[in-house]
């Protein structure tokens, strides 16, 4: 059966006295806290929708869903760790200037704001990838610390417009340090290179599987039509879960297209996905994703093979 992809147009301090421990601290919580899935539901009405970021990370989502009636599962799939480079973006902060600092995702955004306050809170200019990363810094740019500014998001929030679109000042060399997962493709990096750029990538964090789940709730959760996925990671941790000996064929929303090519790639068959990422067009691609859910002979978006 060919793989159906379907896609939705967007709706009209001071710094720490210990830094490294900071750091680490923010992964080794989180790891102990998702050594073992349990499952929460958002109401006690039956559940339409598997929520599977990280733990205490689904709350937006699932607030959001709950305005139309629709009830979660909560069921985290990753956690985030400690990258190779964590130890490093303090010192490199402190002892290097760039023309821009470049933010992917909510979590590279969390680790690089506890490594600039350790680094003393130095002048920076960020871009952003779209709206739900730049939310990170939303403290810090509405405080009357104005070391830090947002100056740049593409118009489509993907790392290939990013790479396309950031601006280069002037004929010199243009400094760029990328704070990412250690999973993160490199066509960020490739695609500034290739304009001219002079790009430093710091692995920070990696985003990683829990194993330890419980067997009544996948049993649950497998039961439930649609499940949402907000990264290549948390695509994979839910593939490798599913019984080989069943045919799993419900609905998957994706917070983007990133995440949609993965799935895409290991073959799941119903993939919903906004045209800009973000939580917005996340719940449309959900609602979407359920109205269609036992009904797929129909079809109520323009069917696009892009990948």
């Amino acid at each position: 059966m060919a793989s159906q992809i379907f896609i939705l147009s967007p709706s009209s301090s001071s710094p720490f006295s210990s830094p490294l421990p900071q750091l680490h601290n923010r992964f080794s919580s989180s790891f102990h806290s998702s050594l073992r899935i349990q499952a929460s539901s958002s109401s006690s009405g039956k559940a339409k929708v598997v929520v599977t970021r990280e733990r205490g990370k689904n709350g937006k989502l699932i607030k959001a869903l709950a305005k139309y009636d629709i009830n979660c599962l909560e069921l985290p799939l990753i956690h985030h760790t400690q990258g190779p480079d964590l130890d490093r973006l303090p010192t490199v902060l402190s002892d290097t200037t760039f023309d821009w600092i470049v933010i992917t995702s909510p979590e590279a955004g969390s680790v690089f704001l506890d490594a600039w306050r350790a680094a003393g809170t130095p002048k920076v200019r960020i871009g952003v990838v779209g709206a739900g990363t730049a939310t990170i810094f939303k403290d810090v740019t509405q405080s009357s610390n104005k070391s830090l500014s947002i100056s740049f998001s593409p118009s489509k929030a993907t790392g290939r417009v990013l790479a396309t679109e950031l601006p280069k000042f002037g004929n010199s060399r243009c400094t760029v340090l990328y704070p990412a997962s250690l999973k993160a493709g490199n066509e960020i990096e490739e695609g500034l290179t290739d304009r001219g750029f002079e790009v430093t990538r710091l692995n920070t964090y990696s985003t990683e599987p829990v194993h330890d789940v419980d067997h009544m709730v996948l049993a649950e959760a497998l039961s439930v039509p649609v499940v949402a996925v907000a990264s290549p990671s948390a695509v994979k941790a839910w593939v490798s879960l599913l019984p080989q000996s069943e045919g799993w064929d419900h609905p998957i929303a994706c917070i983007g297209e990133t995440s949609a090519s993965a799935a895409k790639r290991i073959g799941l068959k119903n993939v919903y996905y906004p045209t800009n990422p973000g939580l917005e067009g996340w719940v449309d691609s959900i609602r979407e994703a359920l109205r269609v859910h036992g009904e797929l002979g129909k079809v109520f978006l323009v069917l696009q093979e892009t990948f």
